[in-house]
């Protein structure tokens, strides 16, 4: 069903008990579409649980029916409790949270609101950083802005590296907290420690993180970071968030973007019967990071399914479900190499994400599919990525397979 307010966060009051008792024995049952083929590409795109399909179901019978029989609209406070939920799965307020459309909205608009390229200064960020983002700064260069992009070292990104390239000058150290390559999790404190010491700012693009790693904004000292809902947060595509400590909304990260999610009692002047006043319109700002950041429209389904996953995420514990997919990339990562796969993702790496070279892509892809095991193969690398609907059975039928 579809979770209201006070469900949502009655449910947050019992997430430490449920994390202890964590039981993954219902997952398969959770996700059907692991009862139609091995789906190993959860860093792709993560399927959606039976408790998120109710949720957007009752959504969709409001939109059908119209109000009654416990149907409503996922308006305000339901958003909100969503925002609670994230807010949660990070260690951040939910002041601090603003909905966006995807990962890479939120970077833009952190990188617009400080003002890069305007504004002068160099940006630094590195190859295992998202081709997306590495596509938006590489095109920024080519309008004068100073990027520095430091190279891994056995597929790690060493920090003294970082040290040679990060100056008085440098405005953001843009990462991605895990790498959609070959999941290599970041030293994202020695980032920040790095950064603050010159001046400078951290974004992470923790898309391949939020729901699949613990993160906590505070402790590892990150000043802005975003993800979408469609991967480890088990939701779907349309939908995402952006984290703004709540000291550099509006003073540092500037407004870019103006739209009526940012402003409440709004009220015309010039209307019969209204109101006077010195200008066409007056209203009261909003507050929190939706406020600066949030544009348009939301997605109602894709919050309405995110209810229920972000609760099932909470649930289970991000600390469990990383000790259950972490077991299985661990064994994955051991034998693969053994098959003539080499390994590309570092040793002792606390991701669900392990990656491989592939000599013969075509080849490799049919035996797969043959099988009924997907994973990611793209140009000579294969990702594969296990989820807490996963298990050992999975696994021996990838080994097999190739």
């Amino acid at each position: 069903m579809l979770l209201d307010r006070r469900d949502l966060l009655k449910g947050v009051g019992a997430l430490a008990a449920g994390a202890a008792r964590a039981d993954f024995s219902g997952a398969r049952a959770a996700f059907p579409w692991s009862e139609t083929e091995v789906f190993l590409n959860n860093a792709g795109w993560h399927p959606i649980g039976v408790h998120s399909i109710r949720a957007m179901e009752k959504y969709l019978e409001y939109k059908s029916k119209g109000p009654g029989d416990d149907r409503e609209d996922f308006g305000g406070a339901q958003q909100h409790a969503v925002k609670t939920l994230f807010a949660r799965i990070i260690n951040a307020k939910p002041s601090e949270i603003a909905f966006v459309q995807s990962t890479l909205v939120g970077e833009n608009l952190v990188r617009q609101g400080l003002g890069i390229p305007q504004s002068g200064g160099n940006l630094v960020t590195d190859e295992l950083h998202y081709e997306g983002s590495l596509y938006m700064y590489q095109s920024l260069k080519k309008q004068g802005l100073d990027v520095r992009i430091v190279k891994p070292r056995n597929w790690r990104i060493d920090i003294r590296d970082m040290e040679k390239v990060v100056d008085r000058n440098t405005r953001l150290v843009a990462i991605s907290l895990v790498s959609y390559l070959n999941g290599y999790r970041h030293d994202a404190k020695a980032v920040t420690d790095l950064a603050h010491a010159h001046g400078a700012y951290v974004y992470a693009d923790i898309i391949q993180a939020a729901g699949a790693v613990p993160i906590d904004v505070r402790a590892l000292g990150l000043d802005f970071c975003a993800c979408s809902g469609y991967k480890w947060l088990m939701g779907d595509r349309g939908l995402g968030y952006l984290f703004v400590r709540e000291e550099l909304q509006g003073e540092v990260v500037k407004r870019t973007q103006y739209g009526d999610r940012q402003f409440r009692e709004f009220h015309n002047h010039f209307l019969p019967y209204d109101t006077p006043g010195p200008d066409p319109v007056s209203w009261q700002p909003a507050s929190g990071a939706g406020s600066y950041y949030e544009v348009g429209n939301i997605s109602n389904i894709a919050a309405a399914a995110q209810s229920a996953s972000l609760a099932y995420i909470l649930n289970l514990g991000v600390e469990n479900i990383l000790a259950h997919a972490g077991r299985l990339t661990a064994r994955i990562r051991q034998e693969l190499p053994r098959k003539g796969y080499p390994c590309i993702t570092p040793e002792n790496n606390p991701t669900p994400i392990v990656s491989f070279v592939v000599k013969d892509p075509e080849g490799t892809r049919h035996k797969l599919r043959r099988a009924g095991v997907t994973v990611k193969i793209e140009w000579h690398h294969m990702r594969v990525s296990p989820s807490v609907y996963n298990s050992d059975a999975d696994v021996d039928k990838l080994l097999n397979a190739v």
